[in-house]
């Protein structure tokens, strides 16, 4: 295979002659076996990375600080990694040392390269565009890889709220489905009171929706930016009307709604959005994980358990007990859910541990806010095309599991009082009778007619107060 040389100072490497990442690049990929996840997965944060070196060198140009021809040029292999041209080119591991400086270096040295292949020079000939001297011009890793990691942000969490939008939608359209099912109510596992069953899937459908909000909350602090940093937050190396000319440009790129960080040095350092951000992804885990819970149980059966709903049968449950299928969905989703817990635990302490004005351990922060979203968003899909919208309701099961039920003794309350409600329950758990049984046909406690007024359907899930 062809070589070609080229040096840092730390040395000379030999580099394949086709490719377009550099020597900091290669040395990244020697040093950090980690993951085994390269940047190349995440083509958001590539793309990201373009944004940053176009808006970069569009600023640089226009403030005289890089040449116009060699700014135009990076513009132009910019967009082509934008465009996605590139990806196999970004090859380091997600989690590195370094604070981000190789992933900075894979973008700065694949856009030179790219540059001068279209200015008509070799690769590596670095004296016509240099990754450090020109693509990183104005820059340091510091706010150039926190500024990306950010775009990459918002551009996933507006992928991931429509997932989980889907889902929310998916679990009311069912709710409509099942909104004549009457069933049982249950607080700690046991009976309540009755309700509509679809009153229980549209709960479902609001308990999502309530992320959304929250999703979009966090989008807004993430698109505050630190541009024009470098490398502690005093702007060194940069022109002074840099950090104001380069956010504006990478709004225009974007088009989104980028903001200048008020305190550069503040922002530098600071990684609180991310916490939130993770906070609020933990916070979505934990409530479609318990919605996958009360799936499992209402589908549980189907002859010894609950056996209200139906899940969508998917595969085999076992490989020795025939005709039995389990709730893979829900169980997968659960185990999604786990891994986001963890996940945000590890981007804790990673905030926590920063010092003074950096914080290195944004690598594990974007690895841990990356595949959250992404596990999250493929959960809220796979529950939804997979499970949600194939569940049927076994309405006679649970209409008779309401009638038979000790707890619609509760309706009674405002005519018998809790004293006689409750010894009509007691006598009810001990000899297997109904309620209903008891009531009115042996005790004569309330009359047929008064029954049928208190236990119609809309009365049972829409309840009036009735009195004596």
């Amino acid at each position: 295979m062809a070589q070609r040389r080229e040096h840092d100072f730390l040395g000379e490497r030999e580099i394949p002659k086709d490719v377009y990442y550099g020597i900091q690049t290669l040395r990244a990929i020697e040093n950090f076996h980690i993951t085994g996840i390269p940047l190349k997965t995440e083509p958001l944060f590539v793309q990201a990375l373009g944004y940053v070196k176009k808006a970069a060198a569009m600023a640089n140009a226009e403030l005289g600080v890089l040449d116009r021809d060699v700014a135009e040029r990076i513009i132009q292999a910019s967009n082509r990694v934008i465009n996605g041209e590139f990806n196999d080119q970004f090859i380091t591991d997600l989690i590195q040392g370094g604070a981000g400086t190789s992933v900075n270096m894979n973008a700065n040295e694949v856009i030179a390269n790219v540059a001068l292949e279209m200015m008509g020079k070799e690769k590596g000939d670095y004296d016509f565009c240099h990754p450090n001297n020109h693509v990183n011009c104005s820059q340091s890793t510091n706010d150039a890889y926190p500024t990306a990691f950010r775009i990459a942000l918002i551009n996933k969490l507006t992928a991931y709220s429509q997932s989980l939008q889907l889902l929310a939608d998916a679990f009311y359209e069912k709710g409509e489905e099942f909104k004549q099912v009457l069933k049982m109510g249950r607080t700690q596992l046991q009976d309540a009171v009755p309700m509509s069953m679809g009153d229980e899937f549209k709960a479902f459908a609001t308990n999502i929706r309530e992320e959304l909000s929250r999703i979009e909350d966090s989008k807004r602090l993430i698109s505050e930016i630190n541009m024009g940093a470098t490398a502690i937050g005093t702007g060194v190396n940069a022109p002074e009307a840099y950090p104001a000319l380069v956010t504006r440009h990478l709004c225009t790129v974007t088009g989104l709604d980028l903001l200048l960080a008020g305190d550069l040095i503040e922002a530098t350092y600071d990684t609180g959005v991310y916490v939130q951000l993770s906070g609020v992804l933990k916070r979505t885990a934990v409530k479609v994980s318990k919605i996958c819970n009360d799936l499992r149980l209402l589908s549980s059966g189907p002859r010894t358990g609950l056996n209200e709903i139906n899940l969508p049968p998917m595969q085999p449950g076992s490989s020795i007990m025939p005709g039995k299928v389990n709730p893979v969905i829900p169980e997968v989703v659960n185990q999604t859910a786990f891994y986001v817990i963890g996940a945000d635990l590890t981007l804790t302490m990673a905030a926590e541990a920063g010092q003074l004005q950096l914080n290195v351990m944004e690598p594990v922060i974007s690895f841990s806010l990356f595949t959250s979203i992404t596990y999250m968003t493929n959960a809220c899909n796979t529950l939804r095309e997979k499970c949600v919208t194939g569940i049927t309701a076994n309405a006679s099961r649970t209409q008779d599991m309401v009638m038979q039920s000790i707890g619609i003794v509760t309706q009674l309350n405002p005519i018998l009082g809790y004293e006689k409600s409750a010894a009509i329950a007691r006598e009810a758990l001990e000899t297997g009778k109904s309620v209903h049984d008891i009531a009115v046909r042996e005790k004569k406690l309330v009359t047929q007619e008064k029954w049928d007024e208190i236990f119609t359907f809309e009365n049972l899930i829409r309840p009036k107060f009735i009195n004596r």
